[in-house]
């Protein structure tokens, strides 16, 4: 399906993956000096396998151990963090003689002291893993921003101090998003937008998966604010579970701003009751489903 694009668009090629953004020409030819610091692996940093990554968000989360995470076989997507950990996802992908509703992206922990945000994931794979029937095309990614994560002291922000969900390249990042930040978030580092947009490794594999596999919906997984946020043109789910929508508008640089507004792509936010709490059992089914029905009855409205 195509994307509106409602500024320019523009081709950057980084190690040799593509990415298709809405920017101004001042942001793209930021990207296109970035030094070799700014592209991925970080400078001098050993790069790290999917098991060592497993190994340290097992050491790190209560809810996730090693064997809960090398057992979903993650792939690597051959792009790397700052301190050398692989960007890592799992792809549910049509079956035979079926033909999927749509494809839908899920994402958690663009925050790295998120836990819940992404220890969910987790037990979500856990259902595709048993019920994937081909009913949509998945490809999830359980933790976008490692180094947050996996820093003695979890962090917001990406190894370099960047809030990845203030990065993406919106329409109005270079009018808006150090403004905002400056004027609005009092220069609070835990909201820093980066120095220009797509100024990190993460934002810019993640943009150009949105590019390449061209998602029906986003689905991206937040705690503590126990609430569902919606940016799109087609009708927003009324609750996952006991999450209920509640609209929180948009910011420069957030992946709602850009792919929901610029892209015209649908973005759920589901933002978790806490952030170091998972939700009941019962209650991660319970969201599950309503996720699933409201996919259902949606995503065919995109055609």
């Amino acid at each position: 399906m195509p994307y509106y694009i409602s500024a320019l668009l523009f081709s950057l090629t980084f190690s040799s993956y593509s990415i298709l953004v809405t920017a101004s020409p001042q942001t793209t030819q930021n990207a296109i000096q970035a030094d070799s610091t700014d592209i991925p692996p970080g400078k001098a940093v050993t790069t790290k396998s999917i098991d060592e990554l497993c190994r340290d968000i097992g050491n790190k989360l209560g809810s996730v151990d090693e064997n809960d995470c090398k057992k979903q076989a993650l792939q690597s997507s051959s792009v790397f963090t700052p301190q050398g950990y692989p960007l890592a996802y799992k792809e549910y992908p049509p079956v035979k003689n079926r033909e999927p509703l749509g494809k839908v992206l899920l994402m958690g922990g663009i925050h790295g002291d998120e836990y819940s945000a992404i220890s969910i994931m987790f037990r979500w794979m856990e259902k595709l893993n048993k019920y994937h029937s081909g009913l949509f095309h998945w490809k999830v990614i359980p933790n976008l921003n490692p180094d947050g994560l996996l820093q003695k002291k979890s962090q917001r922000q990406n190894h370099r101090g960047v809030d990845l969900n203030r990065n993406f390249p919106s329409a109005n990042w270079d009018a808006l998003a150090l403004k905002y930040w400056e004027e609005k978030a009092y220069k609070n580092p835990r909201r820093y937008p980066g120095p220009y947009a797509l100024s990190e490794p993460e934002t810019i594999w993640f943009s150009s998966v949105i590019n390449d596999f061209s998602p029906d919906v986003i689905i991206a997984v937040h705690a503590p604010h126990r609430l569902v946020d919606f940016d799109g043109s087609i009708a927003a789910p009324k609750k996952l579970g006991n999450l209920q929508l509640r609209l929180l508008g948009t910011y420069p640089g957030s992946l709602g701003n850009y792919a929901g507004v610029d892209l015209d792509i649908p973005v759920v936010t589901v933002e978790l009751a806490s952030a170091g709490i998972m939700p009941s059992d019962h209650e991660i089914s319970r969201m599950w489903v309503d996720m699933i029905r409201w996919l259902r009855q949606e995503i065919p409205k995109r055609d």
